[in-house]
């Protein structure tokens, strides 16, 4: 196979929500360069189904969809079941237990095992089930892990007490699966050192089997638009609310500290739960007329919005990338952001790092910088320098096209080891 001839690759995603980070803007801004690279690309996930840009294929493999947004938890009726991986699916959730990674790997390996000859390369965005060992077994295959689930496992277990952590416990039992697959994986894409690190440590993967191919950013959506000028004293957090690694309880009790002093007014990029513990902190600290959360937003909506904040902040206690870092930088937004795993790395000198969980720092770094528009414009000038110079999702592809040559001459050497 020769550098210049065209690679056919199957991407596989447990569930790739596409907005607001994660899995379905990793998937739809990687297919669509590679497509524009020249090679053909095959999306497989499950529910919530990606976005794709014109010449990427989605095939779906439909899970039961138990954690749908308006009916989380649900119970399927008879005829829903067609297999006993839907029962193992059910199985595992009404035992307490989340079932996605393993259920999926299952489903897409009997979906490839027809497919045996379609593909010269699979990619999977850190599912990391048991039925990847299959996979491996009929085509090359390039493993991704942004980060260990173990790092949310350890920190939710942190601040849980009770009845709540059993339940954790049990919630988080996919990983020890996770941790059993990725050492039999080579290679493995991650996003950042400390990622590496994190992925070394807990998941025993020989860092040598690893490749860092830090994330990018979409600069059609996501780049400075000083024509609308920005909303005074506005600051913004994309994060899921109600997940206690991302921090926003932190923040929330920062801006309740602003809004003392000043008419500061904070807008999360989320859809907390109902009643769950992220509005009731919002109501404990009176903050219902200065905090909105926005979900369901186009990127060119949500560029807009955070280019039109005079802050970002990622308060998270934890991050093994952080893409809405980048976005926010792109956004030429200056930004905020924990002093914690990935976020130094990614971020360099162009934001401001405070103590992750610290309210108190990360309230006086605030008003610093609402009070201070040449440090506000420094900051979000080095920002958009830094991702025209590291972040972009041509570079990504090409890369990982690398990779996906590697895992294939690493597959055909061994085929000619034991031939």
């Amino acid at each position: 196979m020769t550098d210049a001839q065209a690679l056919r690759v199957a991407l596989l995603s447990y569930r790739s929500k596409p907005t607001c980070g994660g899995q379905g803007v990793y998937l739809r801004h990687l297919s669509r360069e590679l497509v524009a690279l020249g090679h053909s690309v095959e999306v497989f996930s499950g529910q919530p189904y990606p976005e794709l840009d014109e010449g990427v294929v989605l095939t779906k493999v439909p899970s039961l969809d138990l954690y749908r947004d308006e009916d989380p938890f649900r119970t399927p009726r008879l005829h829903e079941y067609r297999d006993w991986i839907d029962l193992l699916e059910v199985g595992t959730m009404w035992t307490a237990g989340f079932p996605e990674p393993l259920t999926f790997s299952l489903r897409a390996y009997r979906e490839l095992k027809r497919r045996v000859g379609d593909f010269d390369v699979v990619q999977d965005n850190q599912t990391l089930g048991y039925g990847l060992l299959g996979i491996q077994r009929l085509f090359p295959v390039v493993g991704t892990i942004h980060h260990p689930i173990s790092v949310d496992r350890r920190i939710e277990l942190q601040a849980a007490e009770g009845m709540r952590r059993l339940s954790l416990r049990r919630w988080y039992g996919f990983v020890r699966m996770q941790s059993i697959v990725a050492p039999r994986l080579n290679p493995i894409l991650t996003v950042s050192e400390s990622s590496l690190c994190d992925i070394h440590r807990d998941f025993n993967v020989p860092q040598a089997n690893m490749r860092l191919v830090p994330l990018g950013v979409d600069t059609r959506y996501f780049h400075p638009r000083p024509h609308l000028g920005k909303r005074p004293d506005s600051v913004v957090a994309v994060a899921s609310a109600d997940s206690p690694m991302k921090g926003v309880a932190t923040l929330l009790r920062a801006v309740a500290k602003l809004a003392t002093e000043r008419e500061v007014n904070l807008t999360v990029v989320s859809r907390p739960t109902p009643g769950g513990p992220t509005e009731k902190l919002v109501a404990e600290l009176g903050l219902a007329d200065r905090v909105r959360f926005v979900h369901g937003i186009s990127d060119d909506e949500l560029g807009e919005l955070i280019a039109t904040s005079e802050v970002a902040v990622v308060p998270s206690l934890y991050e093994g990338f952080s893409l809405p870092a980048v976005e926010h930088m792109a956004c030429g937004t200056p930004l905020v952001a924990s002093r914690t795993g990935a976020l130094p790395e990614v971020v360099g000198d162009a934001a401001v790092l405070v103590t992750p969980g610290d309210a108190e720092e990360l309230a006086a770094t605030l008003r610093r910088l609402l009070d201070s528009p040449e440090e506000r414009a420094a900051f979000g000038r080095r920002g958009y320098e830094r991702v025209l110079e590291r972040y972009t999702w041509r570079v990504v592809a090409q890369r990982t096209v690398e990779i996906y040559r590697e895992a294939i001459a690493r597959r055909a050497a061994a085929g000619r080891a034991t031939g």
